[in-house]
């Protein structure tokens, strides 16, 4: 079926099979690999992208059925270089976790803000209930839900709380990828590379390092 989807403020034109998803037209057929395909249960929300300004689950929604409609992903969510007030919360209050969920809890947040300026703290778990977070991280995620609409009433910080990293704060991302998977000083990834690093930061703190020393940890997915 032919289709005319408008993604990011640019207009695609395809034929596309009447049952495939919204989600793996964004990532297979326009290469936007943001919204991530996480449970195929429509429970996670790791895929939630807007369309027509509202949030939605875009495992959920066919293809077909965005036909005439305008759709914002992650990649679509920054201006002119700038990152979206969410993002930068993000960033700020450390929500990032492992970065899996991150683009649907970014994506339903940001449409929480589009209907409700000053969500209370319950408003905002509510609002978010339908995305789950593996790392068990939702406070911060909170907070940086709480930062970013303190930045958009442009206040200096909501609720009276103190960004985190306030004394030694890295450098603000320059591109999705470093928002995902921050940079450490010296451009080392976060994530230690090797069983030897991982040992090394966590002497002390957990006897559960593996076995062997010549196996390497596995990366997350790509792509904010």
């Amino acid at each position: 079926m032919e289709i005319s989807v408008t993604v990011n403020g640019r207009t695609y034109q395809h034929d596309v099979p009447p049952r495939l998803l919204l989600v793996h037209y964004l990532r297979e057929q326009l290469n936007l690999t943001g919204a991530h395909v996480g449970c195929d249960t429509s429970q996670c929300g790791a895929c939630v992208v807007h369309v027509n300004g509202q949030s939605v689950k875009s495992c959920t929604m066919l293809a077909v059925q965005a036909d005439g409609c305008e759709v914002t992903t992650i990649e679509g969510l920054a201006t002119d270089g700038t990152y979206h007030p969410m993002q930068q919360g993000f960033w700020e209050m450390h929500g990032l976790q492992c970065g899996f969920c991150t683009p649907g809890m970014i994506m339903s947040a940001s449409a929480l803000l589009q209907s409700n300026a000053n969500p209370s703290e319950a408003e905002i778990r509510h609002a978010l209930e339908g995305n789950l977070c593996r790392c068990t991280g939702y406070e911060n995620i909170v907070r940086a839900v709480q930062y970013a609409a303190g930045q958009m009433q442009g206040q200096a910080q909501g609720n009276g709380q103190t960004a985190m990293h306030e004394q030694a704060k890295p450098e603000t991302p320059e591109t999705a990828a470093e928002l995902e998977h921050p940079q450490r000083e010296g451009g080392r990834p976060e994530e230690p590379e090797t069983v030897e690093d991982w040992q090394s930061e966590n002497a002390g703190v957990s006897d559960d390092a593996p076995a062997k020393p010549e196996a390497r940890l596995n990366t997350g997915e790509g792509g904010l």
